[in-house]
């Protein structure tokens, strides 16, 4: 009898890239892997607890699954991921409906535990963190069309209000050639866009080439035939070089996209962020990045309500990001995570006052995205098409301006034959609603 098992993954997209390697481990094993978690004999929960947000997320799913487990529908729930990975012991102590809770350190040994979750057997397992594996099969749970490519693992940034070093260990690089051979069997596969991920893209290769390696690496990823768009993501501000530049600039593949979080643009409070800069300095490497690639969009990340921001510190804040017009954009209050130095610094928030903080400077990115939005009218792009939203009674896609899942869509009609989704078309900006373009296929 084969068992089914299913997987819900939380978080970010390093997460589902673990999720997609799991996965492969135990369709080797040969259980039937299914969609819906609700239809599983062994469901896995591969959870997500970067702020507080993320760990009720997490936690609430483990309570759902549960429900499901006590119904009969689900015989047993095993949890991994950076929930257990963070508070190990925890989980079963103070979830008694979970069969078995295994740091990532463990996932090669996910057959095994749910062997034994399936045989009514409590499994409580936490190697080293640095034996997550970084190469292996994967099966890919994006469309066809997109994947992920998780280029290293774990963080040497130390960022005081962030727990992912804690979680996921030293910054581990894989190696340029694995990297490219991955890539190229994804794109064997159909991937048209791949999408490059680490906790920061931008620090690749120091650990292992004693230098970042990213220009190199994209160098190498941009020979490869059947990729149309490769996207980067999450690159460091002070690691940003004129190398990395033109290699954005000059490789046709690589979209005009680029992931800076920034996370503030006061001096003081990013020192005690344990991060490097101000807004000078921010302002011109935003400002240079800009004029060597005119048509390029730029997203960051901002906190709100770090401990010690002033009144003053967040208007700063509020008027660079005015100033600065990122095309995309998040702004969450700051989340104090325990084990964290920031968490211990003094001049707490109240958390009225972060959530406030961090509306003000939503609302005002809001209008920004709008104009940007308005001023696409008349212009014609390219989109890579996503699907039929039947509510609208229209297509949707994205264009090399817009990242999967976090970024927005352009809506669009058309009299021609109908586009398959993973294809690129031609969409003439015709209106906008919101921040969504609008448009006719050309």
């Amino acid at each position: 009898m084969k068992y089914k098992v299913g997987i819900v993954s939380l978080g970010c997209a390093k997460n589902r890239v673990d999720a997609e390697m799991l996965l492969a481990k135990l369709n080797k094993e040969e259980y039937e892997i299914v969609e819906d978690v609700a239809l599983s004999d062994a469901a896995i929960i591969n959870t997500c607890a970067f702020i507080e947000p993320a760990k009720k997320e997490s936690i609430e799913e483990i309570l759902e699954l549960a429900e499901l487990k006590k119904e009969g529908k689900i015989k047993c729930l095993i949890v991994t991921g950076c929930l257990a990975e963070r508070y190990q012991k925890e989980v079963i102590e103070q979830l008694p409906e979970v069969d078995a809770c295994i740091g990532i350190g463990a996932n090669d040994k996910i057959a095994e535990v749910i062997k034994n979750a399936l045989d009514n057997k409590k499994t409580e397992l936490f190697p080293p963190k640095e034996e997550l594996a970084l190469e292996g099969e994967r099966i890919q749970s994006t469309p066809r069309y997109y994947a992920y490519l998780k280029i290293a693992e774990g963080c040497d940034n130390h960022c005081t209000y962030c727990a992912i070093p804690m979680i996921r260990g030293r910054y581990r690089s894989r190696k340029i050639e694995n990297l490219v051979k991955e890539a190229q069997w994804l794109a064997d596969g159909g991937v048209k866009e791949l999408i490059l991920i680490a906790q920061d893209t931008s620090y690749y290769g120091n650990d292992i080439y004693g230098k970042p390696m990213l220009p190199e690496l994209l160098r190498e990823l941009c020979k490869i035939d059947k990729l149309r768009w490769i996207r980067v993501l999450y690159c460091y501000p002070e690691r940003i070089t004129d190398e990395l530049i033109d290699v954005i600039a000059e490789e046709d593949k690589i979209v005009k996209y680029l992931d800076l979080p920034l996370q503030h643009c006061d001096a003081e409070v990013l020192k005690r962020m344990n991060r490097k800069g101000d807004r000078e300095y921010l302002t011109n490497l935003l400002n240079k990045i800009k004029d060597r690639i005119p048509d390029i969009t730029l997203r960051s990340t901002f906190i709100t309500g770090f401990p010690g921001e002033t009144e003053e510190q967040f208007e700063e804040l509020a008027r660079f990001v005015k100033d600065m017009k990122f095309q995309r954009m998040g702004c969450f209050p700051y989340s104090q995570e325990e084990n964290t130095p920031a968490a211990k610094l003094p001049d707490q928030i109240d958390e009225e006052i972060k959530q406030k903080r961090a509306e003000i400077i939503c609302d005002s990115q809001q209008l920004i995205m709008e104009d940007y939005a308005e001023k696409m009218i008349g212009s014609e792009v390219e989109v890579l098409v996503e699907g039929f939203d039947r509510y609208a009674e229209c297509y949707y896609g994205r264009t090399a301006g817009d990242c999967p899942e976090v970024d927005g869509s352009v809506f669009f009609t058309t009299s021609e034959e109908k586009p398959r989704e993973g294809t690129f078309v031609k969409v003439k900006i015709t209106d906008s609603l919101g921040i969504d373009p609008v448009g006719e296929m050309i």
